[in-house]
């Protein structure tokens, strides 16, 4: 009788059970990663996560009329829209409804010195940068990014914040302009027709001498 010849070696055999996993569960990790990347919490319009404290929007800037750089104190000076540490919301806290309820993770921070853990709601990837400065000084509203938080108990996400979202208002700015006086009065301009808010931003652009670029390095960095 003949003798078998094999391809590949016996210890290839070694490497079926391996393949029987990997077969079995990379279309599970492919529809989890997928699933995953197009979540609300990673880009969609819509995410909402719970707050650690239920801070509403709409009683403080809403109702109280509260400016937004009261607690995002760095809006117009740096990148980053700081997130208002626990002696801000204190100042006038320890006066105002001091024995709430709601209130009691915020008065352990202040005993303690660990801040609260918020969880952010618009968060860009790290590959992106974004300059809020460069934007609100030049007369693109709170609003234009973030919507009407004056009206959200919880914010949410309102806009995709993708790339070519950004595009989209760097190549054509004019609607999202304002005077830059006006940019945390997120009701401003909100009952015009479209042929005056958009006068009103040509206007503007033309004031400030805004050519947004549209360069890659511009946002990556």
């Amino acid at each position: 009788m003949g003798r078998y010849h094999f391809v590949f070696p016996r210890w290839s055999n070694l490497l079926l059970p391996a393949a029987i996993v990997v077969g079995t569960t990379a279309p599970l990790y492919v529809a989890f990663l997928v699933a995953f990347g197009f979540s609300p919490k990673t880009t969609d319009v819509g995410y909402q996560p719970v707050q650690p404290i239920p801070f509403s929007h709409a009683v403080h800037a809403g109702q109280l009329g509260m400016d937004c750089r009261y607690c995002h104190n760095t809006v117009e000076v740096a990148a980053k829209a700081a997130i208002p540490p626990t002696q801000t919301c204190m100042n006038c806290h320890t006066q105002i409804h001091p024995e709430s309820e709601l209130l009691k993770p915020l008065w352990e921070s202040y005993r303690t010195g660990r801040p609260v853990e918020w969880v952010r709601v618009h968060d860009l990837p790290d590959y992106t940068y974004f300059n809020h400065s460069a934007h609100v000084t030049r007369g693109v509203s709170c609003v234009e990014c973030h919507g009407r938080v004056d009206t959200m108990d919880r914010v949410w996400q309102v806009e995709p914040l993708s790339m070519s979202w950004c595009l989209e208002c760097h190549r054509y700015p004019d609607p999202h302009l304002r005077d830059p006086d006006l940019v945390t009065q997120l009701e401003w301009g909100w009952d015009w027709d479209a042929a005056e808010r958009l006068a009103e931003g040509e206007r503007w652009r033309d004031i400030n001498d805004l050519h947004p670029s549209q360069d890659c390095t511009t946002c990556h960095r």
